[in-house]
């Protein structure tokens, strides 16, 4: 039996509100808020973060995190007001909201991938009021037992992103997707958490919107929840394939919706020791071509303060030098970098770098598309014959 502690605030929701079990809601997308407590706007909220710029699966009705109760969602994230809001807890979330959302999304994506045992008390919480849960973590929690009772005894889901198929099931590289017809660009970075995701998503967005069919790969947990239609959380992957599963991927939709351009998320940092998952990306992508994500304020590596961030110039030529491909664009992160900081870092990389360079979230998404129209004339771009 799962003991619910109800406070004011609960009582208040459920004064107003049916307990049972959250169903789908009528309309496009189920609903849902994503608990973030400390984390918001934030390194580690990068899945709350990444929730509130763009979903096309769930509709993001509140975000938890008791240090920025208040205020608007968007604006914390140096952007303008989205109408989503912040709330300290999850009864006051509850409470202010005044029906139950379909789905409670954990939104943190700490380097252990594992929960406290705070977060535990709080998913389980919002099993008992009857929500179904989207975990992003290596932590799966449809084999823990406590969590198998506590759904069973609430009729609710649970959604373990990362979890990947059975081995049996997995496939191994296989050099097919040299043969396919779909332009492949991979978004690379020089370090986790910097922004890969974002522009991939915007750029996708951007050439879709000019008549340029494509479709992101995504490649980890918050891509997956943001409503990727092909991908898989390839850090959950055994190594053995990694290349496979995801060309796998990448064969698929280009069977299935022959779009023009695949653009790949990225993870981590081709030359970052502790990841590996670039290299895969690389390998089971065999990109024609690669768009690089780095953030001039950012002093170290997240989560590693004694490794200093690298030069721009040191991972083009890593990349270059390991897979048979060439980085057409640098995207800048503009964490910790003003308006001038922008436009001088824009020039100084261009000059330096000889390619273009641009901010996805300051600078206009044209200036995305014409990267890619500069180094592949064929798409037909404005800028194809300069």
């Amino acid at each position: 039996m799962i003991q619910q502690k109800i406070d004011s605030t609960d009582t208040a929701f459920f004064s107003t509100t049916a307990t049972t079990t959250a169903q789908p809601s009528n309309g496009c997308m189920e609903t849902a808020i994503v608990y973030c407590e400390n984390n918001f706007g934030k390194i580690d909220g990068k899945t709350a973060n990444g929730l509130v710029r763009h979903s096309e699966k769930y509709k993001i009705l509140a975000i938890i995190d008791s240090t920025l109760s208040g205020q608007d969602a968007g604006e914390v994230l140096e952007e303008s007001a989205n109408g989503i809001p912040i709330y300290k807890d999850l009864g006051t979330t509850l409470a202010h909201l005044g029906k139950l959302p379909d789905h409670f999304i954990f939104g943190i994506a700490p380097a252990t991938g594992v929960l406290s045992l705070l977060e535990r008390r709080v998913m389980l919480r919002a099993i008992g009021y009857g929500m179904n849960i989207v975990n992003g973590l290596h932590e799966f929690l449809n084999d823990d037992p406590e969590f198998i009772a506590a759904s069973e005894q609430s009729n609710i889901r649970i959604r373990d992103v990362r979890k990947p198929r059975d081995k049996k099931e997995l496939r191994v590289f296989s050099g097919a997707v040299e043969d396919i017809n779909c332009l492949r660009i991979a978004v690379l970075g020089t370090d986790c958490a910097i922004g890969k995701r974002t522009t991939a998503s915007i750029l996708a967005q951007a050439l879709n919107e000019r008549g340029i069919e494509a479709i992101l790969i995504g490649t980890g947990q918050t891509g997956l929840m943001q409503g990727a239609r092909y991908g898989l959380a390839l850090d959950a992957v055994p190594s053995q394939f990694c290349a496979g599963e995801l060309e796998g991927e990448i064969i698929r939709a280009c069977e299935q919706e022959a779009p023009k351009v695949i653009l790949i998320e990225g993870q981590g940092a081709l030359s970052h020791p502790a990841y590996s998952t670039s290299s895969f990306i690389l390998r089971g992508s065999c990109p024609q071509a690669v768009i690089l994500q780095h953030a001039p304020g950012r002093e170290h590596r997240c989560d590693f303060e004694h490794m200093p961030m690298p030069k721009p110039k040191s991972e083009v030529n890593l990349i270059e030098t390991f897979s048979n491909t060439k980085v057409i664009g640098l995207t800048l992160n503009h964490e910790n970098m003003s308006e001038e900081d922008i436009h001088l870092a824009i020039e100084e990389y261009q000059n330096n770098l000889k390619i273009p360079v641009t901010d996805a979230l300051k600078r206009p998404s044209q200036d995305l598309v014409d990267m890619v129209f500069r180094a592949f004339p064929h798409l037909g771009g404005a800028t194809a014959n300069e």
